[in-house]
């Protein structure tokens, strides 16, 4: 077999000519085209014509011809439990008065109320009061996930969606949708805008079709396998285009387009045809559909070429969706891909737990404890008709192994019930649940100590499908389609490619109910009522006050992490914590408590200095181990003082910030008083924003320089300058053995607004200030 994906080298362009034919940039590129256009090739032209250009081109407000900056406003905004009420808070904090656009807030990720008392429908409470005064809408609990309602009744061809979830992506429909951390629909709700770089777009070209057995998630898993660790498209678009994309179903679409989150990309867009049009007719939504395509001549800054025949059933074993391997693969080296894994969790995890794999081997075969078909990757309506034709007559016996099925939405769900696909998958012992998230990020269907579960949903991160580390449990998650993953179950938990079997998969027709969402759903319809008053639950707090960036930074280094990645998830552990979302103090409890457990307790103590500072406490009378630091600083720089100088805390990270967009990754860290990151690099930009978003310095140090250790304190003189200065190069010292050891730090690109938001101390600040200016 042919290698089914395959990329250019880095920096190396290509030519996309009348939508097939691709050109590999070059010195003989301009004659290939020319000869087949009949005219000369123009490079910054053939930019211009890619469909992600196209979209992001009427969306700039910059006001620039030819923007490097763009200024992005988006059409609509979607939120759901976990960030809806952190962002309308920071709003409100900052003078919101109405949503200026469509403002969807769904409720699939706090719905069940297993731990915090009141606090999850608390929130909910509060989201329907919001609608109502700001004019939004307003999804009920088990209706849909956040992404299948944006699917079924938000995007637009043409349009932009900004959602505060990673994975925000709705390309397949022709809308561009970005998932960033909270501040960022802050912005947008206080009519500013999303700044970034114009950025790189990578054509992801789509050939053949794919075999029977062979579902989305297992071209998904191949194409990220391929390109992360490379950072082939780090913070770039994914465009799909080529003669593959016509054999692909809008429901196999919508689920390779869900996961190209997990290759760190910006965002993705599609080609669309009447494939998609027909989608937006069994939704009712026929004027919202547009052809898009790139233009005659596109120019693109990679290109990801994808052999559809040739992908095979696939398995991201624990833990990352990366770690690909098809599962014949696996199946037939078992032994040394078990130890591999193993080995990347001794990685994570150190010697904290007793991890192994080796016990779930059954005379030569991999046995899985379950397997979970769910949330906006697994939950739509093909995948499940798929899994319930290749189920069809089976059972998945009474030992351990358990399936349990969430459609992605109630329409979904009703569709299941009219067709027999319900009854299908009920006979064979499996359950099937409500709309929900949770099994993605370990608050639904968590498995047993030492488990084995195969998902088709987005995430296997450690610490994400519900392990606790500190009190000595560990479970793993491996992602599959549903389609391997109907055939393992059906195999009683046996791993089983769905290729092996040998029925028939029917094309079932799809028929929408709206009735569903009329019936349930609040909208306003835009019309907000400034009469309503907000329900503010127990649990639900402001944030605390935060200060400008002083003149000076003392830090004290409270976590030291030399993990390759460190995800979200380990900054700020999903799961039962999500319960806290609304209580920034509370849930800063939870930070990094899967990964350093000492690092709350540290970052108090050192909080606990800043405050004094603010209450005019001199250093010497302050911590014994600060009052020494100070000493040694002041042989150098005499003139620092609790007025100039503040104190705060910092983590080094090497590569800090894949996956999640919660902004409770950075703004955890802020209120236990976070003054910065330290890293080699930032995994995603919205992790970096939201530090910036948070007054947080998102520092930078070249690999393998490491002058200062856990607990040293490090002095940042005239921080406030060089940031307003626009310096590039940052003097900053070590406090080590009585003495200072210089190095130096960048802070990379930052906006006019990022800078100001740092130096404010954080976007409420900011914004604040415009407000203060405005009267």
């Amino acid at each position: 077999m042919s290698t089914p994906i395959q990329t250019l080298a880095d920096g190396t362009g290509a030519y996309l000519v009348d939508g097939y034919l691709i050109v590999e940039d070059g010195p003989d590129a301009a004659d290939i085209i020319g000869g087949r256009t009949g005219a000369p090739l123009n490079k910054e032209r053939a930019k211009d014509e890619t469909i992600a250009w196209q979209i992001l081109s009427a969306h700039d407000t910059s006001g620039e011809e030819d923007p490097k900056d763009l200024k992005i406003r988006f059409d609509k905004l979607t939120s759901h439990d976990i960030t809806y009420v952190g962002i309308i808070q920071t709003a409100r904090a900052s003078g919101l008065e109405k949503f200026p656009m469509p403002y969807v807030l769904t409720n699939c990720h706090n719905s069940l109320c297993a731990v915090g008392g009141t606090i999850n429908e608390d929130d909910h409470v509060f989201g329907l009061s919001a609608a109502k005064k700001y004019g939004g809408v307003y999804v009920p609990p088990h209706q849909a996930v956040i992404h299948q309602f944006a699917r079924e009744m938000l995007a637009t061809g043409g349009g932009m969606i900004l959602g505060s979830d990673s994975h925000t992506r709705y390309g397949a429909l022709g809308t561009m949708a970005v998932g960033e951390g909270g501040p960022e629909l802050v912005k947008q709700l206080l009519l500013q805008t999303w700044d970034v770089k114009r950025p790189e777009v990578v054509a992801v070209y789509l050939e053949g079709e794919p075999v029977k057995g062979v579902g989305p998630q297992d071209v998904a898993i191949a194409i990220i396998g391929a390109v992360f660790d490379s950072g082939y498209v780090k913070n770039k678009v994914m465009e799909f285009v080529g003669p593959g994309v016509e054999n692909l179903s809008a429901d196999f679409r919508i689920g390779i387009d869900v996961m190209t989150t997990e290759t760190t990309c910006l965002s993705s867009i599609w080609q669309t045809d009447d494939v998609i049009r027909e989608y937006y007719e069994i939704h009712g939504r026929t004027e919202d559909f547009k052809e898009l395509r790139p233009g005659d001549v596109a120019y693109y800054d990679g290109l990801i070429k994808v052999d559809l025949s040739q992908i095979r059933p696939m398995i991201a074993m624990p833990f990352h969706p990366s770690n690909a391997y098809t599962i014949e693969e696996v199946n037939a080296n078992l032994e040394d891909i078990l130890a591999e894994t193993e080995k990347r969790a001794r990685v994570s995890f150190g010697d904290k737990v007793n991890y192994s794999l080796r016990d779930k081997v059954h005379d030569g075969r991999l046995l899985v404890d379950q397997g979970i078909i769910a949330g906006c990757a697994g939950g739509g309506f093909e995948n499940i008709c798929a899994a319930a034709d290749i189920l069809r007559g089976q059972n998945i016996g009474s030992d351990a192994f358990t399936l349990s099925v969430y459609p992605a939405s109630t329409p979904i769900y009703m569709e299941l019930l009219k067709n027999g696909a319900a009854q299908t998958i009920l006979e064979t012992g499996a359950i099937l649940k409500t709309a929900f998230c949770g099994p993605c990020f370990g608050a639904g269907d968590t498995p047993s100590n030492n488990a084995f579960s195969i998902r088709h949903s987005t995430r296997n991160f450690p610490n994400r499908e519900g392990s606790k580390i500190q009190n000595g449990q560990i479970s793993s998650v491996a992602l599959m389609d549903a389609r391997s993953i109907a055939a393992t179950a059906a195999n009683h938990g046996i791993l089983t490619p769905a290729t092996e079997f040998d029925g028939e998969l029917k094309k079932w027709q799809y028929h929408f109910d709206a009735a569903i969402y009329r019936n349930r759903v609040f909208d306003s319809h835009g019309q907000a009522d400034p009469q309503t008053e907000l329900v503010l639950g127990p649990n639900i707090k402001d944030w605390p006050q935060m200060v400008a960036l002083t003149d000076n930074l003392l830090l004290r280094v409270v976590s030291e992490i030399h993990d390759p990645v460190t995800t979200t998830d380990e900054l700020i552990p999903s799961g039962e914590t999500s319960s806290y979302r609304s209580n920034p103090l509370g849930l800063a409890e939870f930070a990094l408590s899967r990964k350093d457990p000492e690092y709350v307790g540290r970052a108090k103590a050192v909080y606990a200095e800043e405050e004094k500072r603010r209450n005019g406490t001199a250093f010497e009378e302050m911590d014994e181990a600060l009052a020494a630091a100070v000493q040694v600083i002041r042989k150098t720089c005499p003139g620092i003082t609790p007025e100039n100088t503040g104190i705060g805390s910092t983590i080094f990270a090497v590569k800090p910030g894949d996956g999640s967009a919660r902004e409770q990754a950075a703004s955890c860290q802020k209120v236990l008083g976070g003054w910065a990151n330290i890293a080699n690099e930032y995994a995603t930009k919205r992790y970096r924003s939201n530090l910036i978003n948070w007054g947080m310095l998102p520092f930078l140090i070249p690999e393998g320089e490491l002058p200062f250790t856990n607990l040293d304190f490090l002095f940042i003189p005239e921080i406030r300058e060089a940031v307003a200065q626009k310096k590039d190069e940052i003097s900053a010292f070590a406090v080590r053995d009585g003495a200072l050891t210089p190095f130096t730090l960048r802070l990379g690109e930052l906006t006019e607004e990022e800078r100001r938001i740092i130096l404010d101390g954080c976007l409420i600040n900011y914004n604040n200030t415009l407000l203060k200016a405005a009267k």
